[in-house]
């Protein structure tokens, strides 16, 4: 079976027989866990509903989940399971069946459905499980003695639900052992290989160590495709099967060596192959290269697939052409449709990311190799662990290529100190992750939140719940602020770019500002409010203020930004695609991909389309769809939103038609006039337009139009004339620039000319020294030069005193410097006379200083050098 037959039949075993819903597989992305930078495990999107703070969809669900993690990067290539990126099968079951059902379902997917050889399968369990154990005996037909107990099959992360687990191994035959005796289940060989884990959460562990039966337990199932694909394919690594191998035969075609002759390049090969998939994959979610958060692990990654490139002798750029491979190797999995769709636009950022690591890595190598030559110097033999670090976190060199180019100058790196570094950033990346955190959401399974509506029109509602800090409260006082979900609501909650509604929400005893609405993963509204005066309690009701104006004025933003990329779309492309939005009442903000900035031109055609469409005043059309029929109309989807089965469907006729969840104006009409104000840069391939509507773009073009006529006024002309008078103005400005430079250059020489008169001679040397009434550097070197120019074997030193500081030039002729003139050495002594420092070459140097009165000091200081070069000679 290929690895996409692998993922189907597992799918359609626990779906269609098993009675589970079956849902695709989350974004790497994770929805709304500020907790987690990347989804890392198959159950991490469903953490809600094991909590139960959320309900699930059913109470059987399957997916394989697209996963990455890096914490044990380093291991990548060098054993035959570690990679970044993999997928996750699972089955799982909030409150629904337990281990009766879900470890004879394991065993009849293993030994009927993929037919894997029963005698080679074992298991292992919990000591104290006898419920599993039991169940394995009765319900399946494992080998009695296949049944292993061990203590480490026991799954907690510190309090909450918690429980035993079981994992199925297979054992892969005695060559793959480490012929110790005590070889078995649990051993770190290769011989045994878990490929499948169970968890029974059937517990709930307390802060003081307690451990109390849950009343509705939970199967969580992890079983990794890569090796059940490796098993199946009979392959000794999951990089030689066909969800990777592919990959590894494009690098070894354009590297020129081969898989399986050296186990140094097999690495570097294997590296590659895990990190393209990592890199596609992670691009195709929306992620994008960047010096922090998921974007700097994905830019960590694809430097480090560069640098094994390089390892092979790979020079120059081939990361982009992986990505065909990838495309190739996911083309018929239903949850990577998007690699196809997207393969051109994944494969531009790859090569924008190369061409600029291109200098990075140029960068790394020479620092590198200064330090090389300096501990040489001083006769040293270990590098720093903060120089180490260095390379390894703003130049992406991994440890390994550090310490390979050190150790062939007998060199090794600063183990202790380069962990410590690690440490310290690790610390970093903990407190922001804590710092980010956000308002924690209590478990809310005991709330019937079925009940609830979302109203546009609602003015009185009823409060169902209240949190603080994380916990359910009856009741809020003056100053409070928390989470409070209402019986019905008209606020729009924030999605798809929008931020949430504003508005105030007034009881008998209470009055409250809300500043924002958000959702819940099921969908609950919930308002984040303030108690500005009085007090609150769950049961109250309450009327509801919306700020219409701010609604009104999102609205318009929010379907300006469909009529700009539509517009894009018409004017720079098809490829535009958007890579991010944010819609306030103030402004729009739309991110979208494109590899070179948008001409002005192009700005203009853009902004003239969407005011001619504004002009049309067409009415919208919103609908409810099934998602196959919005896509086979065209609707484009927004970047970073989950859909349904059903969409909600946003479509201005013949010009714009999108899936949307946020609020719209109902006539183009209603924007009033959409104006652009900026367009930018913000990342590899992806450039930023922001803009604004109604009222704010009308304001804009009459602060504009006033500006205009005040300038207008300050030239004494005409509106429609400024132009015309501006280019005369700038004409006029460069003539006398122009007329400028000659008097200086004239004057210039007549300094020069004036210095000359001052020469005297030392040794062979003759030399000119002088302070010189300047007010740039520029013009400092001018005069040392052109007096340089009129001397025989000649030095110039000259002072300037310019924005009360020092600026000191000391140049010598070839002929000076053949006899042991060294500029950098004179400027050395004279910056230190006035409290400055500085250097250069031998033929010229410069240097500053901060004490102007201690300029004679300098000329003293520079004279004397120049004696002790003389006797130098």
């Amino acid at each position: 079976m290929t690895g996409n037959e692998l993922r189907e039949a597992y799918l359609q075993f626990f779906a269609e027989k098993k009675g589970h819903l079956r849902l695709p597989s989350y974004s790497l992305v994770p929805e709304n866990d500020p907790t987690l930078l990347l989804i890392g495990a198959g159950m991490a999107p469903l953490k809600p509903f094991f909590t139960g703070k959320v309900k699930p969809p059913r109470p059987r669900i399957t997916t394989c989940q697209r996963s990455v993690r890096t914490g044990d990067i380093e291991n990548v290539g060098r054993t035959a399971r570690h990679q970044t990126f993999f997928e996750m099968l699972g089955n799982f079951s909030f409150g629904d069946y337990f281990k009766k059902e879900a470890i004879p379902w394991a065993w009849e997917f293993l030994t009927e459905v993929i037919e894997l050889p029963k005698d080679k399968l074992w298991v292992s369990i919990y000591p104290e499980d006898d419920e599993a154990r039991s169940i394995w005996l009765s319900e399946t037909d494992v080998l009695p003695d296949h049944i292993v107990a061990l203590e480490d099959n026991f799954w907690e992360i510190g309090p909450g639900p918690c429980g035993p687990d079981s994992e199925i191994y297979i054992d892969l035959g005695e060559e793959r052992g480490c012929g110790e005796p005590t070889c078995g289940i649990g051993c770190d060989c290769d011989r045994f290989l878990e490929i499948w884990n169970l968890v029974f959460t059937q517990y709930d562990r307390t802060e003081e160590g307690e451990y109390n039966l849950l009343a509705h337990k939970n199967i969580d199932t992890g079983c990794g495709l890569e090796r059940l694909a490796s098993v199946v394919q009979n392959k000794r690594t999951n990089f030689e099967t066909d969800l990777l191998y592919p990959i590894i035969e494009y690098t070894s075609k354009i590297s020129g060596i081969a898989y399986g002759v050296d186990p140094k390049k097999d690495i570097s090969l294997k590296v590659i192959a895990d990190h393209a998939r990592s890199v596609a994959i992670m691009i195709m979610d929306g992620i994008l290269p960047s010096n922090e958060g998921r974007g700097y692990v994905l830019r960590r990654t694809l430097r480090r697939a560069i640098r094994h490139g390089r390892m092979l002798g790979i020079t120059k750029p081939f990361l982009d052409g992986t990505v065909d491979a990838v495309v190739e190797i996911f083309r018929d999995a239903k949850d990577f449709s998007e690699l196809l769709t997207k393969q051109d636009y994944i494969k531009r950022v790859i090569r924008v990311e190369e061409d600029r690591f291109a200098s990075t890595l140029a960068q790394g190598i020479e620092l590198l190799n200064e330090e090389v030559t300096r501990l040489k110097d001083v006769h040293e033999t270990v590098l720093n662990g903060e120089i180490g670090f260095k390379l390894y976190d703003t130049y992406g060199f991994p440890r390994e290529l550090t310490e390979e180019i050190l150790h062939e100058h007998g060199i090794t790196l600063d183990d202790e100190g380069f962990h410590r570094e690690m440490e310290k950033q690790r610390t970093r990346a903990r407190s922001a992750r804590g710092e980010n955190q956000a308002v924690a959401v209590p478990d809310l399974s005991g709330i019937d939140t079925g009940s609830l509506t979302e109203d546009a029109t609602a003015t009185t509602a009823v409060v169902v719940a209240i949190w603080r800090d994380g916990e359910l409260v009856d009741s809020l006082r003056d100053g409070e602020s928390a989470g409070i979900i209402l019986s019905t609501t008209p606020f729009h909650a924030e999605g798809g770019g929008q931020v949430g509604d504003e508005g105030i929400l007034r009881s008998d005893l209470g009055y409250l500002t809300v500043s924002n609405a958000k959702r819940l993963p099921d969908g609950t509204v919930y308002h984040l409010a303030y108690v500005e005066e009085g007090q609150i309690q769950c049961g109250d009701t309450v009327e509801i203020g919306l700020d219409t104006k701010k609604k009104l004025s999102s609205a318009r933003n929010h379907t300006a930004t469909h009529l700009l990329q539509a517009a894009l779309r018409r004017v720079v492309g098809d490829h535009v695609q958007q890579a991010g939005s944010l819609v306030t009442p103030e402004r729009l903000r739309f991110d979208f991909t494109n590899f070179e900035p948008v001409s002005e031109q192009q700005l203009r055609d853009v902004e003239e389309l969407v005011n001619e469409e504004i002009l049309r005043s067409t009415d919208l059309h919103i609908s409810m769809m099934p998602i196959d029929e919005a896509k086979a109309l065209g609707a484009m989807a927004l970047f970073g939103e989950k859909y349904g089965d059903i969409v909600r469907v946003v479509r201005v006729p013949d010009f714009s038609i999108e899936l949307c969840g946020g609020s719209h104006v109902t006539n183009t009409g209603q924007i009033g006039l959409f104006k652009i104000v900026s367009e930018s840069g913000v990342a590899a391939g992806v450039r930023r337009i922001e803009a604004i509507t109604g009222r704010a773009a009308c304001a804009y073009a009459a602060e504009m139009a006033r500006t205009v006529q005040e300038i207008a006024h300050k030239l004494k002309t005409r509106p429609e004339e400024l132009c015309a008078q501006v280019d005369k103005f700038m004409s006029e400005r460069k003539s006398m620039q122009e007329q400028l430079r000659s008097f200086a250059e004239f004057r210039d020489q007549a300094d020069a000319q004036k210095l000359l008169m001052g020469v005297q001679e030392i040794g062979n040397f003759h030399v000119v020294l002088g302070k010189a009434n300047v007010d740039a550097m520029d013009e400092l070197r001018n005069i040392a030069d052109l007096t340089c120019e009129k001397l025989e074997i000649g030095i110039v030193v000259l002072g300037a005193v310019i924005d009360d500081k020092v600026s000191l030039v000391v140049k010598a002729d070839k002929d000076a410097v053949k006899r042991g003139a060294h500029a950098g050495n004179i400027i050395k002594a004279a910056a230190k006379a006035v409290g400055g420092g500085g250097g250069g070459r031998p033929d010229m140097a410069q240097a500053g200083g901060k004490n102007p009165e201690k300029l004679p000091q300098a000329f003293e200081e520079a004279v004397a050098v120049i004696r002790q070069q003389v006797s130098a000679e």
